[in-house]
């Protein structure tokens, strides 16, 4: 079946908000409801580490917002490597991303458990209790995505609403309760300035990624000349505006020293306002947070490698076939890969092997991001004599600059890793690429 047919019987499976909802969904995960924490020892000057992570994760989806336009196509990022680098390129991201993708999930269905495991204490005390409910959980919402692109993304909008709720409730509460004294000292790190920006920008960075997420299901989009640009720049701002108001509310009502000995800092604000059955409702809103997350995840690992397979750049095993636009063997393969990591997160023998696996979804990420910054700019350069684009220039090196300084803040090892990442990927381009 060809590209262009499947798309004609699937363009009208999602509009803007089932794409927006895509956005906010992935990139509001569980780390959101941790992270106050790690942030508290910066005090105030953690406000403009989220700014500044903020502005260059702006122009990250800027850049997508001007990819998206020009190529309206599925595949995201890898259709943006393909059409400006070659097929290696695209095969590189695929590759990168798929991995990344599946990697990340087993995190998120552990993350899941744990929250879980406020309403349910015996999964905090029983591993093979909590093995058991992360793989009902993968494979129950895989089961969910090979119904259809149109179900699971209802499935995802009505999750992202849920979460969103919580958190709205939590970031509108900072009007009423800011308190500018909480800000003071700037910065009780002890560190200067700019590495306090530094450290805590770091640390937010992560909290943004997700953002391109409509772009990849491109053909199932109504019209996504203009749903994907809207979508990306709405489910960004979304997220960003929880974030920030948020951190701006929990600083007002909890002290440092407390925020950075909780293990549920929205919980623990949700308390001192309004009583325990508010701490309860937040600790819900984390859990249904992982699980729409972990919905957006797994439908996107079935769209990445399906769409590369179309083209001749993954095995032909993975391409759609009873359903139009969802390959069942790529969602079911890569399941089985993240009941593997999850398996292996409760052995004590592999606890290693699964925390490099972590870092290499994230470093896996930030590939395709770098090479769709480089699209950009290499499109800027080709039309330069036509069209000098200034402001697409001036944000694609922001972008750049920033995807840069995010791979760099992975890590020594998981650069390590990520290299051995690419490298076992070429055997099976070389196969691919010879049989066609």
């Amino acid at each position: 079946m060809s590209e262009q047919t499947t798309g004609a019987r699937n363009k009208k499976q999602i509009g803007l908000w089932i794409a927006t909802a895509l956005v906010v969904g992935n990139m509001i995960g569980s780390g959101i409801f941790l992270l106050p924490a790690s942030l508290a020892p910066y005090g105030g000057v953690s406000i403009v580490g989220w700014l500044a992570t903020t502005f260059g994760a702006l122009m990250t989806a800027l850049v997508f917002v001007r990819l998206c336009r020009r190529f309206p196509r599925q595949g995201g990022p890898y259709r943006y490597a393909l059409e400006n680098f070659g097929p290696l390129a695209g095969f590189m991201v695929t590759w990168s991303y798929w991995v990344s993708i599946w990697c990340g999930n087993a995190a998120i269905s552990v993350a899941t458990v744990s929250y879980a495991s406020y309403f349910f204490p015996q999964l905090s005390s029983s591993p093979l209790l909590a093995i058991s409910c992360s793989l009902a959980l993968v494979w129950s919402i895989t089961l969910l995505n090979t119904l259809g692109v149109r179900k699971a993304g209802i499935f995802q909008l009505v999750t992202t609403i849920l979460k969103l709720l919580p958190l709205l409730i939590i970031g509108l509460a900072a009007f009423w309760v800011f308190d500018v004294s909480a800000f003071k000292p700037f910065n009780p790190s002890g560190e200067s300035l700019p590495d306090a920006i530094n450290a805590t920008a770091a640390l937010t960075l992560w909290a943004f990624l997700g953002l391109e997420s409509a772009t990849i299901p491109a053909e199932n989009v109504r019209q996504p000349k203009k749903t994907i640009p809207r979508a990306t720049l709405l489910g960004f701002l979304i997220a960003a505006s929880v974030y920030i108001a948020s951190q701006v509310s929990l600083m007002s009502v909890l002290p440092s020293d407390v925020m950075a000995r909780s293990e549920a800092p929205f919980a623990d604000v949700a308390r001192v306002l309004w009583g325990d059955w508010a701490g309860s409702l937040i600790a819900l809103g984390a859990l249904i947070s992982c699980i729409g997350a972990l919905n957006g995840w797994i439908l996107l690992q079935g769209q990445v490698p399906m769409t590369a397979a179309r083209d001749n750049l993954m095995p032909s095993i993975l391409k759609d076939t009873r359903i139009p636009g969802v390959s069942i063997t790529a969602l079911v393969f890569s399941s089985l890969l993240i009941s593997f990591l999850v398996i292996a997160n409760f052995s004590e023998g592999m606890v290693s092997l699964f925390t490099f696996a972590i870092l290499i979804s994230t470093l896996g990420i930030f590939i395709p991001y770098l090479l769709s910054v480089a699209a950009s700019i290499r499109l800027t350069i080709m039309e330069w004599s036509e069209k000098r684009n200034y402001i697409s220039l001036l944000f694609s090196v922001f972008a750049l600059g920033y995807c840069l300084w995010a791979v760099a803040g992975v890590g020594v090892k998981a650069m390590q890793w990520g290299v051995v990442l690419l490298l076992a990927g070429l055997p099976i381009y070389w196969l691919v690429t010879r049989r066609s």
